[in-house]
C-alpha cells in the first residue's frame, strides 16, 4: 500500500511538470518559463547562497506562527470542542477570521505592529489558526458518545477520557486542520513578505519579477511549495507513528 501512494505520488509529480515544460516550451506566456529553466535558477540560487540566506530570513515569522498556531489551535479547539458555552463564545471569531480577507487586515497589523516579524508572525497565525481551530473543535465534537460511555463505564477520570478517547478518535480530523493550517501558513508568510517588507523568498519573488528574471521567480515560489510539502508529508509521519490506526489505504487493497 506504501509503495502504491509513493508510486502515485512520483506519477502525478511527474504529469504536472512534464505539463509545466511542454506549456514553457508552447509558451502560453513570454513570462512562463519552462520546468527545467526553472530548476536550473533554483539549483543556481542554492548554490551561490542567495536561497539558503533568503530562507533564514522566511523561516523565522514561519516557524514562530506555525508553533504557536498549532499549539494554541488545539488548545482551543479542545476547549471550544468541550464546551456549548465557548463554542458558542468562540467558534464565530475563528469563522470571521477565516473568511477576513487578509490583505485588507495586513496595513491595519503593519499600523499597530510595525513592519518587523511581530507583524508577520500575526499574519501566518491569522492564516493558519482558524482551520486548526475549527477542524479540531469540531472532531472533538463529533467524537462519538458510545466511546465516552464507555470510558465512564470504566471509571475513566475526565482528563483519561480526553487523553485516551477523545483526542485519539479526533486525530485524524485534527491532524488534517493542521496540514491545513500549515499550508496557508506557508502561505501567509510569503504574504506577508510581499505586502509588509520585501525579505527572505518574498524578496527573490518581488526582485525577480521587476526585472524579469521569470526562471528565478518561479524557482523562488517552487521551493517554498516543496517545502510545504515536505514539512506535510512530515506531519503525516508524525501523525501514522502517534496513532498507529489511522493509516489511510485504498478501496481495493
Amino acid at each position: 500500500m506504501q509503495n502504491r501512494a509513493l508510486l502515485l505520488k512520483l506519477l502525478s509529480a511527474v504529469l504536472l511538470f512534464g505539463a509545466w515544460e511542454i506549456a514553457g516550451r508552447v509558451p502560453v506566456s513570454f513570462a512562463f518559463p519552462t520546468f527545467l529553466e526553472s530548476m536550473a535558477a533554483l539549483v543556481r540560487m542554492t548554490l551561490d547562497g542567495t536561497m539558503l540566506t533568503a530562507y533564514a530570513e522566511t523561516l523565522k515569522p514561519l516557524a514562530i506562527g506555525v508553533a504557536i498556531s498549532a499549539f494554541l489551535g488545539i488548545a482551543i479547539g479542545l476547549w471550544v470542542g468541550l464546551s456549548k458555552f465557548f463554542d458558542w463564545l468562540f467558534s464565530p471569531i475563528f469563522i470571521v477570521m477565516q473568511a477576513a480577507p487578509l490583505a485588507a487586515l495586513i496595513p491595519l497589523l503593519v499600523l499597530a505592529y510595525g513592519i518587523g516579524l511581530t507583524s508577520k508572525v500575526l499574519v501566518v497565525c491569522i492564516m493558519a489558526m482558524p482551520v486548526i481551530v475549527l477542524n479540531t473543535s469540531g472532531a472533538v465534537r463529533n467524537t462519538p458518545e458510545s466511546y465516552k460511555e464507555m470510558g465512564r463505564s470504566f471509571l475513566a477520570s475526565d482528563l483519561s477520557i480526553l487523553v485516551r478517547i477523545i483526542i485519539p478518535a479526533a486525530s485524524p480530523v485534527i491532524f488534517a486542520g493542521l496540514r491545513l493550517g500549515i499550508s496557508a501558513g506557508f502561505i501567509g508568510a510569503i504574504l506577508s513578505e510581499l505586502k509588509i517588507t520585501p525579505t527572505g523568498v518574498g524578496d527573490i519573488i518581488t526582485y525577480s519579477r521587476s526585472i524579469a528574471d521569470y526562471p528565478s521567480m518561479y524557482a523562488a515560489i517552487f521551493s517554498i511549495i516543496l517545502l510545504a510539502v515536505l514539512f506535510l508529508n512530515l506531519l503525516e509521519k508524525i501523525e501514522l507513528a502517534l496513532f498507529k490506526g489511522n493509516e489511510r489505504g485504498y478501496v481495493s487493497d
